[in-house]
């Protein structure tokens, strides 16, 4: 083949092959090649710092509760001192309440006591021809009743029969010489003593044995 032939051969297909490199030139205008970040310029996770701030923290929270469990144990100490002391407040308000209605009811019961005497003596010193009349039975009914309504309030005889003398208790009115009492016992009683509870709302009145003195 000649030489002129063969360049004629050649030109088209460099012509072609121009084309095709002008497409590729547009193509990749069109639709650039996304760029590539360098790996030391990629952002680190954030979770890579999680870790060690957390770790940095935990001294800080544990100080903060042991903060917290000291002032709940200083709070409930002081609750459960408050509340022990309110309820000796509400015993000892209490007491006093009782205390107060006791010593009214005694005040009131303690004048009541000398109708009780008026009625024993005058039972006692009954005429005998009397015993059995409809109305002093009535009477007695009144006194039963009147014995009955002091021993709901808990008002109760001191005894004296046999008893040594208690001057917390008794009264003496008397001291006498008896050989058959010891020194210092009850002789007899003048007049009865009560009492509601430990309360002494009267003494009773006795008389006391004494030694007996040597006739010279």
């Amino acid at each position: 083949m000649s030489g002129e032939k063969l360049e004629e051969a050649v030109e088209p297909l460099s012509g072609e092959v121009s084309a095709t490199e002008e497409e590729q030139e547009r193509e990749t205008e069109e639709y650039p090649a996304p760029e590539e970040t360098p790996a030391e310029a990629k952002p680190r996770p954030e979770q890579d710092e999680g870790p060690t701030e957390e770790i940095d923290e935990l001294p800080a929270l544990r100080q903060e509760l042991e903060e917290q469990k000291s002032k709940a144990a200083e709070y409930l100490d002081g609750w459960q001192r408050a509340r022990a002391e309110f309820a000796n407040y509400k015993k000892r308000i209490e007491k006093e309440q009782e205390d107060m209605v006791k010593f009214a009811n005694g005040a009131f019961i303690a004048r009541l006591l000398p109708v009780m005497d008026d009625f024993e003596r005058a039972f006692q010193t009954l005429p005998l021809e009397l015993m059995g009349m409809t109305w002093l039975e009535g009477i007695a009914l009144v006194q039963r009743k009147l014995q009955m309504l002091l021993e709901q309030e808990g008002v109760t005889v001191i005894e004296t029969e046999g008893q040594m003398f208690d001057p917390t208790l008794h009264q003496a009115v008397t001291h006498e010489e008896s050989e058959e009492h010891e020194e210092g016992q009850i002789v007899g009683e003048v007049q009865k003593g009560y009492k509601m509870g430990d309360k002494i709302l009267r003494p009773s009145l006795v008389r006391v044995a004494k030694r007996i003195s040597d006739n010279e």
